[in-house]
Formats: structure tokens, sequence, C-alpha cells
């Protein structure tokens, strides 16, 4: 039965009750219902698991079922992938099984049953996406502990957590001896704060119950994960909150809440208090492994156009020996020709040996930043030449450079913003997002939303769409606009279809493979 096939079973009974009571035609005609439904979805399974249960069992008696542990395992790990959502059919099958070949049910889903770990996990799993909360809670606790791995106490969080069952979450803690509660303390807020859960609201209040309730005391990895979940959810004071908690238990807080915090500040304009906690955390000597925090606090300075500071971390990551990769040079390069100084960002960036897309990336938009789309275009051009090849943003950002954000009237009346990319989504069929930029053009003084080249740029990524691009670039060139026609071109070229794609970056292989032979 798939899985929504309980849904329909619980109309078909309401169908059958109305019957009862409706006359004649209506009756007939809920009857032919109910045989399209069932012909459509096949009654067998439907009726098997509403079924009552001495029918259900004289049925499943009738099948020849295993007998060995490792067979009946097999056989449930089937049958709950069959009900990913249903607990009924696979609580019932558990019960009649139990009842079978052990010759008792305890009515929890565990006692007889050769339970094996990952079976415990996948039924905790099918009664928390099923949503019975009541039942999970029950099965849970009747489980012996050599049962509970990390994947199914994942399961049993991801489905008490949602709910808001706090207490029920801070008890399971009690289900390990006193040396692994702090752990598994630590492992359950990491499950509610991580994906898909998100709830570290949750999370803190299952921390303060098994401290007030259990005895157990929070980890500084506890805050970190509530630190880290409050920041990436938008609530910075909550973070803070947890951050001066931390500072008066004498818990020292990770690299991970460090650069999570940082980042947060700083996304919040408050630069002052991101700088601040970020020296904080170089005095107190905490180790960032992989140099996160570095990258990113270099990053937002060089976006705020700070380069002295962006400087210093620089200075500060290779003293620590963090690797400096081409992401990094790409900020300090950006930051450097967002503050007008264009020949020290070029000495950077001619300075690196080995120059990658995010290099180039960081110089291309540092030069659209200060209006110089044509520079721009030649560092592209020399891109490709080098054999980098250019990924969908880069395209994006040098259309956004040379026509702007909303799109900008050009001096040719014929070949322009308005014949090329709002003709092409009238083209598409896509009228209602070209009223905005008809109007402008009838009109004028009409304000317009930003102009989506990325979806333009999908609704001909097709072979109709090359010949597209082929023929603009004609004409862009007739009319003086060589820039623009050659980013048009380069896109018809190699990025309109996949085989294009591919095309493309096998010609990227080959040319570095023989770049490598001739090396070596």
């Amino acid at each position: 039965m798939a899985p929504g096939g309980r849904g329909r079973c619980w109309a078909l009974v309401a169908g059958a009750a109305r019957r009862e009571r409706c006359g004649g035609a209506l009756r007939r005609r809920w009857s032919r219902a109910a045989r399209r439904e069932e012909k459509r979805t096949g009654g067998d399974r439907r009726v098997h698991q509403q079924a009552p249960d001495d029918k259900l069992r004289r049925r499943l008696s009738a099948l020849t079922l295993p007998t060995a542990p490792a067979d009946l395992r097999e056989l449930f790990l089937q049958a709950s992938a069959r009900f990913p959502l249903s607990w009924r059919p696979v609580h019932r099958l558990l019960e009649h099984l139990s009842a079978l070949h052990h010759g008792a049910s305890d009515g929890g889903g565990g006692g007889a049953f050769p339970h094996s770990p990952a079976t415990a996990a996948r039924l905790l799993d099918v009664l928390a996406k099923s949503g019975n909360i009541d039942l999970l809670h029950s099965t849970l606790f009747s489980l012996p502990r050599t049962l509970l791995s990390s994947a199914a106490l994942r399961a049993a969080v991801r489905g008490l957590a949602p709910s808001r069952e706090v207490g029920k979450v801070a008890a399971i803690v009690t289900l390990f001896p006193e040396c692994h509660r702090a752990r598994i303390l630590t492992f359950l807020t990491d499950i509610a704060c991580s994906e898909p859960c998100r709830l570290p609201d949750v999370a803190e209040k299952v921390i303060k119950r098994a401290e007030h309730r259990h005895g157990v005391s929070r980890t500084a990895r506890c805050d970190d994960l509530l630190v880290v979940a409050y920041c990436r959810s938008g609530a910075l004071a909550d973070a803070c909150r947890v951050w001066n908690g931390m500072e008066r238990r004498g818990l020292e807080p990770g690299a991970a809440a460090y650069q999570e915090i940082v980042v947060t500040m700083f996304k919040n304009n408050r630069a002052a208090d991101a700088m601040t906690v970020f020296d904080g955390m170089r005095r107190s000597g905490v180790r960032d492994d992989g140099g996160g925090c570095c990258r990113a606090v270099m990053s937002w300075l060089c976006k705020d156009g700070k380069v002295w500071g962006a400087y210093m971390v620089f200075a500060e990551m290779v003293k620590i020996g963090v690797e400096v990769d081409g992401e990094v040079l790409g900020d300090l390069v950006y930051g450097l020709m967002t503050r007008r100084r264009v020949r020290e960002g070029y000495r950077v960036f001619r300075g690196v040996r080995e120059k990658d897309i995010a290099l180039y990336h960081g110089l291309m938009k540092g030069l659209l930043r200060i209006k110089w789309a044509g520079e721009a275009t030649n560092v592209f051009r020399e891109m490709i030449a080098r054999g980098c090849e250019p990924n969908m943003h880069t395209y994006i950002m040098l259309l956004q450079g040379h026509l702007g954000k909303r799109g900008r009237k050009g001096r040719d009346p014929l070949v322009n913003f308005e014949s090329i990319f709002v003709g092409g989504l009238v083209k598409a069929g896509r009228t209602l997002e070209a009223t905005k930029f008809v109007e402008r053009t009838m009109w004028g003084g009409v304000n317009v939303p930003r102009f989506d080249y990325n979806k333009f740029l999908y609704y001909f990524s097709n072979e109709e769409g090359a010949l597209m691009f082929e023929e603009v670039g004609k004409r862009l060139r007739e009319v003086g606009l060589i820039d623009l026609a050659d980013i048009l071109s380069t896109y018809g070229e190699r990025m309109t279809t996949r085989d294009r794609r591919r095309r493309a970056m096998n010609g990227l292989l080959e040319s570095a493979q023989s770049v490598q032979d001739v090396c070596s």
C-alpha cells in the first residue's frame, strides 16, 4: 500500500457511512467511486491494514513466514520500508510476529521479537514520522539499552522535539549509566539543533530539564551547539544570552561558536562587536582549526572596504599556518578594487601562480563595482583562455555589470535590453514577468523589479536558445557592443545544453592533460 493509502482508506470508510444515509442515486454514485478507488489502489492491502485483529491474523497465519531471527528481521525491514509514514501496519505486523513465534506480545513493539539495532531504529523512525508520539515514547523506553544506537536516538528525538515533548526528550538520558549521560545530552542537543529539527529553544529547555530533574551537567559543546543554532536562525539576542551564560559558568566557547557569532554580528552591521569577539578568541588561545573564523572575518572586512584590517587578518593566517586559497585572495582583491586601489589589486592577482574561479570572480566583481565593465570582460576572456571554465554566476555577474540589475536603455533603438531580454521573456511565454518592463519602455518612470537573468538564461538553455544567442551576438557586434556579444555568445557555445557543458569541460580536461604531458 502506498504511503497515502491510509488517507484514502479513511475516505472510503466515511463514504460507506454516508451511503447508509443516502438515497438510491447517491448510493450508486458512491458505489461507483468506491469501486474505482479500489481498482486504482488495490483493495486487499487497504482492507488488510484496517481489518480487525482476528481477520488480519488469519490472513497472516495463512502465509508461510520464516522462523529464523535473521529472516524475521529482514522481513520486518522490508515491511517497514513499504510503509514509511504509517505506524499501524508496521506495529500490527510486529505484534503478530511476536505472538506467533515467541508466544507473547508486550504491546509496545519490543519484547519477544528478536530486534537488532537496525530494526529498532527503523521502528522508531516509522513511529516518529507517523506522529504517534505516545507509542514512540513507550516503545523507546521498552527497548533494551543495547538496541539504542545513534540512529535509534536520532529517530526518536526527531519525532519528539518538533512536538515540544521536552520532558520525554530529557528523560532519554536516564536510559544510560551516569558516566555516559553528559555525552548523551550533548548528542540529543546536536540532533535538536541540526537539520531537520533546527529547534534550539527546545534543545535549551531539554538541557535545563536534564540539569534540574536528572542531575546531568551540560558541557561546553552543548552551549556551542546552542550558539550556532541560534545564530543560524537569526536570534542573535538568544545566542548572546547563551554566550554570557557560558562565561558565567566558566565554559570556553569553541571555534565553531566563535565563527558563527562573528559572522552573525557582521550580518547585523555590528562590525566593532564582531572584531571584539574575534580578538577575544585570539587572546584566549582557541585554536581555529581550518581557519574558518579567520576566513569569515577577512571576507567581511573586504566587503566593508576595511583593507587594513583584512591585511592584518591575512598576516595572522599566514603566521598560524592556515592555508590561503583562491577564495581568500579573491576577497582581498575585491576589497582592494572597491577602494580604487586597482594597481595593488592587480599585483596581488598577478602574484598568484595557480588561479582558480574564486580569484577571477573576486577581480571581476571588484571591477564591476567601480564601473569598469569592459575591463571585467577582458578578465573573463583571459579566464577562458587560461582554461578556467566559468559557471552560471560568472555570466549573471557580467550581465548585471553591463546592463544593470534592472536593465539600462541602450544606445541602439533596435538592439538593446528591451529588444533582447524583455522580448525574450515574451517569446518564452513569460508575459507576466515582462509586463513592468514593457510599461517602462512605453511610458517611462515605472518602478521595475530586479531582472532575473538567471531565469532568462534558464528559459533559453536549449538548442533553440543556442541559435538565439548566436544570432544576438552577431547583432550586438554590428552595433558595437562587443563585450556583451562575447558574453552571450560564449554562454550559447558552452552552457545552453548539458552536452555543450560536458564538451566544454572535456575540452578543459584535455587541455590540462596536454599541458601536463608537455611539462613532464
